[in-house]
């Protein structure tokens, strides 16, 4: 099922605008966390650890949630699909992958941030967690990165699905979802070589 292009532009639109809050909320929590690693300030080192605490459970999370979702829609209801391109699958994997990591990362987080809660976490000797913060989030940085590069550059290529679904499309004189594909932006480059090479 294809969504109506109001509803396609909607679910775009909370895809891009998740996923850009996504990457800045994680730009916002290196920066944090390199705050706390560097910082001689005890009360400003517990302030940064309960911030990033906070920061995660109700706005990293979330969004990482978010554009999860809005990109699953955005490509199973429209004509990207899922499967059909190797850019939108690798996609997926890695926001799974990320996601997953975030996940793994919940439990040194909250770790500071009871520290931080309770007493100075320079005391608490918590150095090696503290460093994580820092190499996770920049780690996590960098993966969001390769999905808006992913996302720009629409890298050529479709899966052996794609060009299944593709011949069944034309086999089918399906000339409507041709006209559809075009009028949502898909350029199937990968016709253009087959054309062209038939012709040589």
């Amino acid at each position: 099922m294809i969504m109506p292009p109001g509803l396609r532009k909607f679910a775009l639109t909370a895809h891009v605008t998740s996923s850009i809050g996504w990457f800045g909320a994680v730009a916002g929590f290196l920066a944090l966390a390199v705050a706390g690693q560097t910082s001689q300030d005890p009360q400003l080192v517990r302030a940064v650890y309960l911030a990033l605490e906070l920061t995660t459970r109700f706005v990293i999370v979330p969004l990482c949630f978010a554009s999860l979702l809005t990109g699953l829609v955005s490509s199973l209801f429209t004509r990207w699909g899922l499967f059909r391109y190797y850019w939108v699958l690798l996609k997926l994997l890695i926001t799974i992958f990320a996601t997953l990591v975030l996940l793994m990362h919940l439990q040194p987080i909250e770790l500071l941030a009871g520290v931080a809660a309770k007493t100075t976490v320079s005391g608490a000797n918590l150095r090696n967690e503290q460093l994580l913060m820092v190499v996770a989030s920049g780690g996590g940085l960098l993966v969001l990165l390769v999905l808006t590069v992913l996302s720009v550059y629409k890298p050529r290529g479709m899966t052996p699905y794609g060009w299944r679904k593709q011949d069944e499309l034309r086999k089918g004189g399906a000339a409507g979802d041709v006209a559809d594909d075009k009028a949502q932006g898909i350029v199937h480059e990968e016709d253009s070589d087959v054309q062209a090479t038939a012709y040589q």
